[in-house]
């Protein structure tokens, strides 16, 4: 009690004063890759791409749900809740996939372009809109309806994006180290800015009450912007091979989930002071998330991995392949 006093006190959430830890694992298994985990709030299920298909788990137990078949290269999923659809994006055949949020029936699917990765609902435009690293682009389709609406120029291979619920849309910029401001409606980019020495932003998270955007760098670094101003606030050092970044509002953490087996956990004391508070071990290959605003839990996936293959000039960084059976669900709590 002492100790819960002394954090209300010094006006800290309880949560942002303790680190968390892997509370249970869940055995999944099957076979193949993995990337983006997105949980439906309103149904408390957790989605997880998997290479030819996307998992529905319930978050509290593990237990699968059901799935969702026919991908080609998964990686990300987008609930419209107002259309009763969900849409998954599928990289290797350049379509995303629109299905019912309630039976996970397949509605159809829609060709955007190729290399179709994160994928985000902006419910200020009713748009769902990929983010095309190959192509260099954002494609928007009609939530209601699954069409295309049209295509975003971006002159940059972006990875992660986020909406800011007021019809702006940012998108971390991989190869040129940046952050791109879109607006959702007219479609077009409004500005960009450097997050240098940030270099190879993946993950991204937003603080909508403090306007902060907070990108996970393969340069071991999480870079802090401000989204107003359109500028670098800070970095903060956090571990290596990082994909994915959260933002629980409630308790002011930004986490960064690093496939060298660790997860950071930074403080918002301010808008522009900011403190890792934490290094989480978690496993190896962990470098996906995604965080429960309600409970305050974080969901990331891993596997045991087997030998690496012999780089090529086409692959000079090969990912050693999934051992079959060994994928799971780690389920961490504070």
């Amino acid at each position: 009690m002492r100790r819960l006093l002394t954090v209300l006190l010094l006006g800290v959430h309880p949560l942002a004063a303790q680190s968390y830890h892997v509370a249970k694992t869940v055995t999944l298994g099957g076979s193949g890759g993995w990337d983006y985990l997105a949980l439906d709030t309103v149904g408390h299920r957790l989605f997880i791409a998997r290479q030819d298909r996307v998992l529905v788990v319930n978050p509290d137990s593990g237990l699968l749900l059901g799935e969702i078949p026919g991908m080609n290269g998964a990686h990300g999923v987008a609930f419209a809740y107002g259309a009763g659809h969900g849409f998954a994006t599928s990289g290797r055949d350049s379509t995303v996939t629109m299905f019912d949020l309630k039976s996970l029936a397949v509605l159809g699917r829609t060709k955007v372009a190729l290399d179709d990765d994160a994928i985000l609902y902006d419910a200020a435009t009713n748009r769902v809109f990929t983010f095309n690293g190959s192509s260099r682009s954002a494609t928007a389709l009609d939530a209601s309806t699954g069409q295309l609406v049209g295509t975003i120029d971006l002159n940059a291979a972006p990875e992660f994006g986020v909406a800011a619920g007021d019809g702006k849309l940012y998108a971390n910029l991989e190869d040129q180290a940046a952050v791109a401001e879109i607006d959702a409606s007219a479609m077009r980019v409004t500005r960009r800015w450097s997050i240098a020495p940030c270099e190879r932003p993946t993950g991204l998270a937003i603080d909508r009450t403090s306007h902060r955007l907070f990108s996970g760098c393969r340069s071991g670094v999480m870079a802090v912007s401000d989204a107003v101003a359109g500028k670098l606030v800070t970095t903060l050092p956090i571990g290596s091979g990082v994909d994915a970044c959260r933002f629980d509002s409630a308790s002011r953490l930004a986490f960064a989930s690093n496939g060298d087996g660790t997860m950071t956990e930074v403080r918002e004391a301010t808008p522009d002071s900011f403190a890792v508070v934490a290094t989480v071990p978690t496993r190896l290959g962990a470098r996906t998330m995604e965080l429960d605003p309600k409970t305050h839990r974080v969901f990331t996936v891993t596997a045991e991995f087997g030998p690496a293959p012999e780089p090529t000039p086409d692959h000079p960084h090969p990912r050693p392949p999934v051992v079959p059976g060994t994928f799971v669900l780690l389920i961490l709590d504070p």
